[in-house]
């Protein structure tokens, strides 16, 4: 449930022709997202595949379905190593002349 939960997200606010990078901040984001949802007596390797056969078929229809995947992956492989993973930074996005210009 988690992990369809992630998808659906990751393909509403993301199409295959938006930026890479913000394909890139979005994964990530799904990634943290399901890793902080999964229960503590979850075996990682076993959720971490089923979650990763699950995602994969959509992974050509998003850069950031396509990013989750990339970390699912890089998860699973041995010996473990950090995963590269970073928030976003905080951008403007318009405010009040936005909305202003909108009307």
């Amino acid at each position: 449930m988690l992990t369809e939960k992630t998808l659906i997200q990751l393909l509403s606010h993301q199409g295959p022709e938006a930026a890479p990078e913000r394909a890139r901040e979005l994964g990530q984001l799904g990634y943290m997202q399901w890793l902080g949802g999964l229960p503590g007596d979850a075996p990682y390797p076993q959720t971490a595949l089923a979650a990763l056969r699950l995602a994969e078929p959509y992974a050509g229809a998003s850069g950031a379905v396509a990013e989750f995947c990339a970390l699912l992956a890089a998860s699973l492989t041995l010996p473990l190593t950090p995963l590269d993973l970073s928030l976003p930074l905080p951008r403007r996005r318009g405010g009040a002349r936005t909305r202003r210009l909108s009307l």
